[in-house]
């Protein structure tokens, strides 16, 4: 990442933490910034854009202080500890901005956010079940998801009373505290008869419906236009639909596909039914009325 995009980004979380993702400008971050409004363009699309980057820089931030940790010749415990604190800083560090974005309604939320905020909790997720594994050996594997569960819940508790009231707690008692608790929890699943609730059938079944609702648009899209042309082949050859269709395709491989024109070639399929479930779902990729 360039050295002024990050000024940006820094700029933009200040402001969007003080005033609102909503209430606050581009010209507003420019001046923040210290640039002018070209240069911010240059570097970000949008504010939505600058939201996404915002979100990505935020999750190689923490993801590069955990790692940190990685390579030190620490005991699984401590590691794990020192990791929850290290997450815990950096939480609080943004605490601000993580407020804001989880209360304001306003900021959207569209698929590339989405997608960018599910595979962060993926990524925790497998910390978790690294860290699990680590400590406790192969034996904790069919328990991993419930266990790093609980544990999820727990910590996103404490977390949020540390949010609210910094000084409520000292961070490496709260994080050698939860681990505790969690040894208690882990060595009572390892004892008990039933199996656990969360199997890895029902965890991958989730995440393949969560894969596909956060597919790439690219990949939804270059698969809808290949459902179109068998369709085309089974109504008969219309020219004019394949000239749409191609006008189409030679439209999304662009940088920056311009919406009116795919708009103006879905609307020569209005008169065929059978391509309005595609047409559909091409409007809801680009945002199209």
């Amino acid at each position: 990442m360039k050295e002024k995009e990050k000024v940006i980004i820094k700029s933009a979380i200040r402001l969007f933490a003080e005033k609102g993702y909503t209430s606050t400008s581009v010209q507003e971050i420019v001046q923040e910034s210290g640039i002018s409004k070209g240069a911010f363009y240059l570097s970000f699309k949008s504010k939505e854009a600058l939201l996404v980057a915002i979100l990505n820089y935020y999750s190689e931030t923490l993801q590069n202080r955990i790692l940190k940790y990685e390579n030190l010749q620490l005991p699984p415990k401590e590691k794990f500890i020192n990791q929850l604190i290290v997450m815990t800083e950096t939480l609080l560090e943004h605490k601000e901005f993580i407020i804001m974005h989880s209360r304001e309604q306003a900021i959207p939320l569209n698929d590339e956010v989405k997608k960018i905020i599910f595979k962060m909790h993926i990524k925790i997720h497998q910390l978790y079940h690294d860290n699990f594994l680590n400590i406790y050996g192969e034996k904790i594997t069919p328990y991993l998801w419930d266990a790093s569960t609980i544990l999820e819940g727990i910590y996103q508790g404490y977390l949020r009373i540390l949010f609210f009231d910094r000084e409520a707690f000292e961070i490496h008692s709260l994080s050698s505290f939860i681990f505790n608790r969690m040894d208690i929890i882990v060595n009572d699943l390892l004892n008990q008869q039933e199996g656990p609730l969360l199997s890895n059938q029902k965890v991958t079944q989730f995440l393949n419906k969560a894969q596909v609702f956060f597919e790439d648009d690219n990949r939804n899209i270059n698969a809808i236009i290949a459902k179109m042309k068998q369709e085309l082949i089974e109504v008969g050859s219309k020219e004019d639909l394949e000239v749409s269709l191609e006008v189409i395709e030679a439209e999304i491989s662009r940088d920056t596909p311009r919406p009116a024109i795919i708009q103006g070639m879905l609307s020569n399929f209005a008169f065929y039914p059978e391509f309005n479930v595609y047409i559909n779902q091409i409007k809801k990729i680009y945002h199209l009325s």
